[in-house]
């Protein structure tokens, strides 16, 4: 597919900053995008998705540029007067249970290769969306030092870009920041299906009148972290003046028997967990992550709590 252009792209370039998100319709792409308009009111911003798992109605309110393509064709750059000063590119696969590796580096990794190739490495930062499921059941709190164990395609893909940006970071000079998002959760992410998040399956089920249904028994804890603070993170890391790749989680984790008690309390119910075996041999039992650079780096910490984000989550976003 080509990128169609909006009749936008001819005034892009009479602001002062210029801002590219890949993903832009996905899940934590959108939140960013429509953050990045408030935040930057008079920026120039370049919203790219191909809609294959974003959906137009996460940009609805978006007055920005948006072009549809495919983050392979990411050619397109060619097209636009640049540079960029900022490049968010969130744009991936992001199912856990594909298993199609070539595709999967094709868009994960390959893309991204296609992108260093376009831009100017002195005048234009990259921040990319990495992921936990490059430790695997690596020993926890997870370190970015530690030795990776990525468990399936889309962990690898992963493992992949974080050596591929550092690469190019350290061989061109340019300033590219890499995230390994924990487990994110909040507004925008149900047209994700099965990959949404355990807090909103967990949540629609119950807002239902169902009993919530968790793998035996309960005990696998993540370290959840709500999409508003992992915005606040791109943010942070676009002002880096450093490469790296940094853990952006909360430092606590949280069992799924723990998460189906906080959905009761908010939602004033009394749902009693059903349990059922686990199908999946690749699976994470727990995540934590150490944030000790995240801090340090880019300045980062979490400011929603567990509690604080599902109350937040399901009380003006899933009840509402």
């Amino acid at each position: 597919m080509q990128f169609e252009f909006d009749k936008q792209v001819l005034h892009l370039y009479i602001c002062s900053m210029k801002i590219l998100v890949t993903g832009a319709a996905g899940f934590i792409g959108s939140n960013l995008t429509k953050k990045l308009e408030q935040v930057y009111p008079d920026a120039s911003i370049v919203a790219v998705d191909d809609f294959s798992s974003g959906i137009k109605e996460n940009l609805k309110d978006f007055k920005g540029v948006v072009l549809n393509g495919r983050i392979e064709n990411i050619n397109f750059l060619k097209t636009l007067e640049g540079p960029f000063d900022v490049i968010f590119h969130q744009a991936a696969i992001t199912d856990t249970t594909v298993t199609d590796e070539e595709r999967m580096m094709d868009v994960n990794v390959f893309a991204f290769e296609k992108l260093l190739k376009l831009v100017d490495p002195q005048k234009t930062k990259i921040v990319y969306a990495s992921s936990a499921g490059v430790y695997g059941n690596g020993p926890v709190p997870m370190k970015e030092t530690q030795v990776l164990l990525p468990l399936n395609a889309y962990a690898r893909s992963k493992a992949k870009l974080d050596e591929v940006a550092m690469d190019f970071a350290a061989k061109t000079g340019m300033t590219i920041v890499g995230l390994r998002y924990f487990n994110v959760y909040g507004p925008g992410e149900p047209q994700k299906g099965k990959a949404a998040s355990m807090i909103y399956q967990l949540a629609r089920q119950m807002i239902e009148g169902h009993h919530p249904r968790i793998f035996k028994y309960g005990e696998q804890d993540r370290d959840f972290i709500y999409v508003k603070d992992v915005v606040n993170a791109n943010l942070k890391a676009s002002n880096s003046e450093a490469s790296c790749v940094v853990n952006v989680g909360t430092g606590v984790a949280t069992s799924f028997n723990k998460i189906i008690e906080i959905l009761n309390a908010v939602l004033g119910t009394d749902f009693k967990p059903e349990y059922f075996d686990n199908p999946y041999d690749f699976y994470q039992d727990h995540t934590l992550a150490d944030t000790s650079s995240a801090k340090g780096k880019i300045g980062f910490e979490a400011k929603y709590s567990i509690e604080e984000g599902i109350e937040d989550y399901v009380r003006n976003y899933l009840i509402s």
